[in-house]
């Protein structure tokens, strides 16, 4: 269990600077987001999805089984021997307040207020946005782009729609569309995984992967496309991006609860 907790939070050394970049000069909404930025964010990031000295904690199982007294007792006394110091400067009430936000982070914060349907955003997902022609959903879907299953659990409803909406900065990877064709008449289109001076690796939109040496290609053209559309702020109409969020949080949130146990992750 205690190499499982190591560095569950780590003191943050720019709580200034991180309170700024979070917005949370003022009072926050949710219990304890002030204290988990200056004490925890540095390490951990200030969606507590890891950072630079610190693992992922929101996204973790084995987090997500501890009870909020175990939680509370390892941000309280540390655990000796790793990285991961005792706060035993914050009182009782500072604790709880730290836990219940990594609740929050977890996605267990059951008063999030959703700002579309879920319902009208499944559809758009699968339907006039076209995500599932590369996002998985539960199953569902393509392969190009990442699944997007847990996408929402711990995230908000303004980074979401900023990411659809601005994908450039989000997806800025050096991923390429290219079309190749082989001396022997074989056709591909595909993104590019991997690719050296001898070989290239696509995967195609229906999942199938291709290993191809140049030496055998007639022609390799690098199409000029993004890998995520970039009009979705003029595709979509602002009620359908509520939706969409809406829908990814919805399915998020779900899927930390009732996922079960990866053993990778323990």
């Amino acid at each position: 269990m205690v190499s499982a907790i190591v560095m569950l939070f780590a003191p943050g050394s720019h709580a200034q600077q991180l309170e700024h970049a979070n917005g949370s000069s003022g009072r926050s909404p949710q219990p304890g987001k002030r204290t988990f930025t200056a004490t925890c964010a540095g390490c951990h990031g200030l969606d507590g999805r890891g950072g630079e000295r610190g693992p992922n904690i929101a996204g973790s199982a084995k987090l997500q089984r501890l009870s909020d007294a175990e939680i509370a007792n390892i941000v309280s006394t540390g655990v000796p021997g790793t990285g991961m110091p005792a706060f035993g400067s914050l009182g009782a009430p500072e604790v709880q307040a730290v836990v219940s936000y990594f609740r929050f982070l977890q996605g267990r914060h059951a008063s999030i207020a959703l700002p579309g349907d879920p319902s009208r955003g499944k559809t758009t997902f699968f339907g006039k946005a076209e995500c599932s022609s590369c996002h998985m959903m539960q199953g569902q879907g393509g392969f190009l782009g990442p699944d997007l299953s847990n996408y929402g659990a711990a995230r908000s409803v303004t980074e979401i729609l900023d990411v659809i909406t601005h994908p450039a900065g989000s997806n800025g990877s050096g991923q390429k569309f290219v079309a190749a064709v082989t001396h022997s008449g074989l056709k591909v289109t595909g993104l590019v995984r991997n690719e050296d001076n001898f070989s290239l690796q696509l995967l195609t939109p229906e999942g199938t992967f291709y290993f191809l040496q140049k030496s055998d290609l007639e022609s390799l053209e690098y199409q000029d496309r993004p890998v995520m559309p970039l009009d979705y702020s003029q595709r979509l109409s602002s009620a359908e991006l509520n939706d969409l969020a809406s829908y990814l949080m919805s399915v998020g949130r779900s899927q930390k609860a009732d996922r079960p146990v990866n053993r990778q992750e323990e």
